[in-house]
């Protein structure tokens, strides 16, 4: 029973097709490539339910879950949904402060991430494919898994991620067989979504969020 872990990287994904221990890592060119691979659960590292007005309760709740460790920050506001079709940042900003009442405008960061968003929300469909689940590594690492305490990309947090990965699957022997070019943060972030779709596919997930979907019938939460 494979499972599926996907991280985005540089306008295309990631993925870590986990059975049992043995992992591969795959460059997928887009979320139709994604969606093809043979997996039981998708866990994806990007915002599927989207609020119409305001923020998500998984996001304040997973900011918090992870601020004792110091990650909260890696939790980032995600878009309303009008953001979506955004011509550039400042439409888009235009857009979120009319849907929230002038309380909200997304970062230029949030917003290199509006493209990934709309390909994966038009892919999902309605109704929504159940099997693709929001995911965030950090949860993953650091509720989950545990081991972790140090910032991603940096030696130490490498080294603590590739440790904890070892204990649950065979990461070394994927990242000497990674696609060429594909960056190791992202490799092990997908390793971590992977873990997760496999927590996910034995009913054994933890999630965040309050029970609500949003328009399109996705649900708002946050699992590991």
């Amino acid at each position: 029973m494979a499972v599926l872990g996907v991280d985005g990287w540089r306008g295309a994904w990631v993925g870590a097709l986990l059975q049992g221990r043995s992992v591969r890592l795959l460059a997928l060119s887009d979320v139709a490539a994604v969606l093809a691979v043979p997996a039981v659960e998708v866990a994806i590292d990007m915002p599927i339910g989207l609020s119409e007005d305001g923020v998500r309760t998984c996001d304040v709740q997973a900011r918090e879950l992870l601020r004792a460790t110091g990650a909260a920050s890696s939790v980032f506001p995600s878009p309303v949904r009008a953001v979506l079709a955004a011509r550039d940042h400042a439409h888009a900003r235009e857009l979120s402060r009319a849907a929230t009442g002038g309380q909200r405008a997304p970062s230029a960061e949030t917003f290199m991430l509006v493209a990934a968003i709309r390909a994966l929300d038009d892919a999902l469909g309605d109704p929504p494919l159940d099997r693709v689940v929001e995911v965030h590594p950090e949860l993953a690492f650091r509720r989950g898994l545990g081991g972790v305490t140090d910032r991603k990309g940096t030696a130490r947090g490498t080294v603590q991620r590739l440790r904890t990965l070892r204990t649950v699957m065979d990461v070394e022997e994927a990242l000497a067989e990674a696609p060429a070019g594909v960056p190791v943060v992202d490799a092990l972030d997908a390793c971590a979504a992977a873990w997760s779709a496999q927590r996910l596919a034995a009913g054994r997930a933890e999630c965040v969020g309050d029970g609500s979907r949003d328009r399109r019938g996705r649900p708002m939460r946050i699992c590991w």
